[in-house]
């Protein structure tokens, strides 16, 4: 029956490459690698947890044992993956969609999110837009209005607002020192 284990800190495709590596040096292979989560075929032991631990660590990332900390993480993986797939449905409400993926309530989905990460899921995901759009931006290859189309914002001018509550500029100036760097 497959096992899943919950890894803290894994935020990207290079992530999933590590984990993959140190998982393949214990000779484990697993199943499927998801940000935040490896599945393998069977448990783990306490010992190869401790192992892996250690060498996880390393590269900063670490076994999540805690069940309410594993809520968080899949949260987290859901929306990179929610920002990551090609097409963002601007009707899409955050709510529903944490909800039907992970079988909870939204109201204690949010909370537990508020109080383990000090911050709310709606800022959170502002936050993972935000460093999408400077993804983008140093890309170079889209127009802001495409970005925000692909973001699933209702407008460029939105997206300008919340990329300089965010970071203190819009995205034109963050683009330009983004060019400075380059030259």
């Amino acid at each position: 029956m497959p096992y899943s284990v919950f890894i803290r800190n894994m935020f990207c495709s290079e992530c999933k490459t590590v984990i993959k590596q140190i998982f393949k040096e214990f000779d484990l292979t697993p199943i499927e690698i998801n940000i935040g989560e490896v599945i393998l075929e069977n448990e783990l032991s306490n010992s190869e947890i401790s192992t892996i631990q250690k060498q996880l660590k390393k590269c900063g990332f670490a076994i999540i044992l805690d069940n309410r900390a594993k809520i968080i993480v899949a949260i987290k993986s859901l929306l990179i993956e929610l920002l990551e797939s090609e097409t963002f449905d601007l009707k899409l409400k955050l709510s529903e969609y944490l909800s039907n993926k992970l079988g909870y309530e939204y109201h204690y989905l949010s909370n537990l999110f508020s109080e383990l990460e000090e911050t709310t899921i709606e800022k959170y995901f502002i936050l993972l837009k935000v460093e999408k759009v400077k993804e983008y931006i140093k890309i170079n290859k889209l127009s802001l209005s495409e970005i925000s189309y692909k973001l699933g914002y209702s407008s460029p001018a939105h997206l300008t607002t919340q990329f300089k509550q965010v970071t203190g500029n819009t995205p034109t100036y963050y683009k330009s020192i983004t060019n400075n760097k380059r030259n």
